[in-house]
């Protein structure tokens, strides 16, 4: 049997990775090898900014929160622990979204969670 060289698979691999770092500066989009470590690094980056993420939010959202809690003389933890005596099971997201667009609703949290903790 003839023997089956591998040129048309290797451009394809090629093309797939130099696709990918599209956009990159200098070598880093021409050359496949410096392409190549660049995507893999790209791709480990962007799988753990996913990550980064959501704590990002949750940093933000517990900081409008204190910031709305201490408008209403609560800090943060004594706000989210009146709130749990209470039973009012809402997330740190909707309170933020409370504290930044409804400070009538989200006084009204914090009377409910004062009057739990007192």
């Amino acid at each position: 049997m003839a023997r089956i060289k591998g040129g048309m698979n290797a451009k394809k691999k090629h093309n797939r990775v130099l696709k990918l770092a599209k956009g990159y500066r200098g070598a880093r989009s021409k050359q496949y090898r410096i392409a190549k470590q660049s995507v893999m690094r790209a791709l480990a980056s962007s799988f753990a900014g996913r990550k980064e993420r959501k704590r990002q939010f949750r940093q933000l959202w517990i900081a409008r929160i204190n910031a709305a809690a201490r408008m209403n003389g609560l800090s943060y933890s004594k706000m989210m622990y009146g709130l749990k005596l209470a039973e009012v099971d809402i997330n740190r997201k909707m309170l933020a979204e409370m504290a930044v667009n409804d400070a009538d609703g989200f006084a009204t949290l914090a009377e409910l969670a004062k009057s739990k903790i007192a």
